[in-house]
């Protein structure tokens, strides 16, 4: 993650006030700015080292690292063709990657599970498996089949949404309306989400390890309740327990799909269903914590400080926490 990532800040200053050895590392660094140095010597153990302007490391020691919101990586600009640019991007994934799997550490979360996470219909054949109720959804780029959807939904009580919510290619959860459908062939050029709209209360759900951190989010009188992440500043935020069933399935959720932290959004019904939308691997919290002063950002530290006092096995080199930063 990138440094200036303030939920990033305030966990770093947490572990580093309470004595820990904490390592950020930015793959955007890579390979342009950043070595890396993997030595297998024909005894003893590998040395696994990386530098970028604001780290250096020796990797092999680290017993617990934090992997959150990985930025691409950067090449040189001498690469003057599209063709040797994507060998360097190839040829740098294979060597962190791999170096990455090598660790004998405690990954939150795993950088490989955190990946196959973020895809969508695997979370809701995940939740749907251990119990968890879904709005009615199609994914699909046929128009028609978006037609018929919308027919048997109806105009006004259908959203539409992308997979990813980017910083660059930004784009929130819509009603359809009377004039979106004469704009439908668009989904040839690529898949649309659209579900059933769900009115009731948002809840942010953050999971930490075992501990859930719940808030209800009301949107209800905002100028935009459809999706709550538009007006969170109007919406009022508060605490919230969840009934036991929900949060054993939300963790249930969370050991499937091998995570250790995620945020995950949830809708309550007028008659208390709560029916489940995603989880973001990656997701933010400082915003319910600094509405509901719910102590996230301490139990992420304290979760990275638990999984750095663990015992390494017997052939692994006692070291240092390190925290990965994307």
């Amino acid at each position: 993650m990138s440094h200036d990532e303030d939920h990033t800040r305030g966990v770093v200053r947490r572990l580093e006030s309470a004595g820990r050895e904490v390592v950020r590392v930015d793959l955007a660094d890579f390979p342009a700015r950043g070595d890396i140095t993997l030595e297998y010597a024909a005894a003893g153990e590998p040395v696994y080292t990386v530098r970028t302007p604001t780290a250096h490391a020796r990797l092999e020691r680290c017993r617990a690292a934090w992997w959150r919101r990985v930025r691409p990586f950067t090449v040189d600009h001498q690469l003057g063709t599209m063709r040797d640019q994507r060998f360097a991007v190839s040829e740098t994934g294979e060597a962190l990657h791999g170096l990455f799997h090598s660790l004998d550490c405690t990954w939150v979360n795993p950088p490989a599970l955190d990946a196959i996470a973020h895809h969508k219909p695997y979370q809701w054949h995940v939740a749907r498996r251990v119990g968890l109720s879904l709005p009615r959804t199609l994914v699909t780029n046929q128009a028609e089949q978006a037609r018929r959807f919308i027919r048997e939904i109806g105009v006004g009580r259908t959203v539409f949404k992308a997979f990813i919510a980017s910083a660059d290619a930004w784009r929130e959860t819509r009603l359809v309306r009377a004039e979106d459908l004469a704009l439908l062939d668009a989904v040839r050029y690529a898949p649309v989400i659209f579900q059933e709209y769900v009115p009731g209360t948002d809840l942010r759900v953050t999971v930490v390890g075992d501990r859930v951190f719940a808030a209800e989010i009301d949107a209800s009188r905002t100028g935009y309740p459809v999706d709550m992440r538009m007006v969170v500043g109007e919406a009022r935020v508060r605490p919230v327990d969840l009934p036991a069933a929900v949060t054993d399935n939300l963790l249930r959720v969370m050991r499937a799909l091998g995570l250790v932290f995620g945020a995950v959004d949830l809708r309550r019904r007028a008659d208390g269903e709560y029916v489940f939308l995603e989880v973001n691997p990656a997701g933010q919290w400082l915003f319910v914590e600094e509405r509901t002063g719910l102590p996230i950002t301490a139990e992420v530290a304290a979760l990275l400080s638990r999984l750095d006092d663990r015992e390494p096995e017997p052939d692994v080199a006692a070291g240092s926490l390190s925290v990965g930063v994307r």
